[in-house]
């Protein structure tokens, strides 16, 4: 089971199949001044790689010169440009990706500069996210900067990664999340084969350097050409890895940086799974207890038996999956995706309980569309390649292989971790068996070492990424701030907490630190 870590807003439901989603999908644009720019910068440290003539980080310097050249786009307020930056790093003649970016504009006169913002995934996009993300920052943080958003590359406008049409990307993500034979087992390696081999024929050169190293450089150059001597930035989820690995490589350009729903670097792919397992078990858990407690709620009057009803209703979809009304029906993979988006915000968490009901009553069309939701699908088509960009992203940053029998060897463990979730986070280790490539730049330690103070956020009870991930990040970040959330969903910022509302953007707009350890 993968699972973006992506800040999820707005959540609009109509009775039946007709359940829709506004997930930040709106193309923005916006009016204003044309050029922006930046006097020449050289990388941090000119690598050891040279040509005859010059080093690397010499050879950098027209990416960071360059100038954006801001238009409207569909919407009157925010403008989108488009930059270059290099495929190779190591070899900056040897080809470009044109990477997607807009803006909207600081309502202050003499604003602080940008506020690079993403919102995780890996694979989801920054440019759909500025719209979102500014309805949430306060006034005073709009006044200060204007708020930058990018498509990484690889991802939605900047030049995505597209390894299987739709129908394949719907046969891949409806497939057995736990096959319990050497047959099933044999089915999903075929089709994580095809979805490798398809990735490769897609984008042979520029698949080797999606790694979150070179996502974090494409950042620094993004960070020049909007003017700016130092990076500020808001990184959600997955967006906080891309932060921390930006402030390890350049920690002299580190400005304001908020890291919400932290992520633990420090961690394998195994590790991750198996804490992300229990992370939405304990957000499963919440919810559960939570609708118990009302007269209507479909799962009955008592907690633990309200999990293993959802438990025993996803194992039955294994074997007999549910009719939509459509011609696709709900398998156990899509019930898991549709049952784990609510957990994101608590305030999905009354469409959960509409799914269930329908579902307990063999309609699976609900469920289905929250699944859709979460991976961007609307009607027979996907919205972006989230679907597709998350596996490209995460096989590069831990390309570790893993065989089917260390997977069932370690499925004790994901169980008892997670016994609603554990089997299916086990087996999605598989993904990346067959992997094409590795990672031109592989990922390096953090620390940030020498970097000015770095806000990292947890909620204690997000399922995608759990609260101890964020106490691990602060722990690693030399400069690192740790800034608690007490409450359920995915990260903290604008969902409705007061005091880490006000508390980011005093670090935002003033620079003020909180004490470490502060909680809200």
């Amino acid at each position: 089971m993968r699972t973006p870590g992506v800040r999820r807003r707005r959540l609009r439901v109509v009775t039946g199949v007709a359940l829709a989603a506004a997930l930040a999908v709106t193309l923005a644009g916006c009016p204003g001044d044309t050029e922006t720019g930046t006097e020449p910068i050289a990388t941090t440290e000119p690598t050891e790689t040279e040509t005859e003539t010059e080093p690397v980080g010499d050879r950098l310097v027209d990416f960071y010169e360059q100038q954006a050249e801001w238009e409207d786009c569909a919407d009157d307020e925010f403008e989108c440009a488009t930059i270059e930056v290099p495929i190779d790093y190591e070899d900056p003649a040897g080809g470009t990706v044109e990477l997607a970016i807009n803006r909207r504009p600081a309502d202050g006169e003499s604003p602080v500069g940008a506020l690079i913002v993403n919102p995780g995934g890996p694979g989801a996009s920054g440019v759909d996210y500025v719209p979102q993300v500014t309805s949430q920052f306060g006034a005073e943080v709009l006044a200060a900067y204007d708020v930058v958003g990018f498509d990484p590359r690889g991802v939605a406008r900047s030049e995505p990664v597209e390894c299987l049409d739709d129908e394949g990307v719907d046969q891949l993500l409806a497939a057995d999340p736990d096959p319990d034979t050497t047959a099933e087992v044999a089915d999903v390696e075929s089709l994580l084969e095809e979805f490798a081999a398809g990735c490769e024929k897609d984008a042979p050169d520029l698949l080797p350097h999606l790694s979150t190293t070179d996502v974090a450089r494409d950042l620094d150059i993004i960070r020049a050409v909007v003017g700016d001597d130092v990076l500020h930035y808001y990184g959600a989820s997955y967006g906080t890895f891309i932060g921390a690995v930006h402030a390890e490589l350049f920690p002299e350009r580190v400005g304001r940086m908020v890291l919400d729903g932290a992520v633990d670097p420090s961690l394998d792919i195994e590790e991750v799974n198996k804490q992300q397992a229990a992370g939405f078990e304990t957000a499963l858990r919440a919810y559960v207890s939570a609708c118990v407690a009302k007269p209507d709620c479909p799962l009955g009057s008592n907690p633990d038996q309200g999990v293993q009803r959802i438990q025993a209703f996803l194992d039955e979809l294994d074997s007999d999956p549910l009719e939509t009304g459509s011609d696709r029906e709900l398998t156990q993979s899509l019930g898991l995706y549709g049952v784990a988006l609510p957990l994101y915000v608590e305030d999905y968490w009354p469409f959960l309980d509409q799914a269930l009901t329908q579902a307990f009553d063999d309609n699976g069309a609900t469920l289905l569309n929250l699944a859709d939701a979460y991976w961007h699908r609307s009607g027979d088509s996907y919205l972006d390649n989230l679907a597709q960009a998350i596996y490209a992203v995460n096989c590069l940053d831990d390309p570790v292989d893993t065989s089917v029998a260390e997977i069932e060897r370690s499925i004790p463990e994901f169980e008892q971790a997670s016994p609603t979730f554990g089997r299916t986070f086990a087996w999605s280790l598989l993904a990346c068996e067959q992997w094409p490539v590795r990672p031109a730049a592989p990922v390096p330690d953090v620390d940030a070492e020498g970097a000015d103070p770095i806000l990292v956020v947890g909620t204690t009870r997000d399922p995608a990424t759990p609260y101890r991930w964020a106490k691990a990040m602060a722990d690693q970040l030399e400069p690192g701030v740790l800034l608690t959330r007490e409450g359920d969903g995915h990260t903290a910022y604008g969902m409705g907490n007061e005091c880490i509302d006000s508390t980011v953007d005093s670090y935002l707009v003033e620079g003020e630190v909180p004490a470490a350890g502060t909680r809200c």
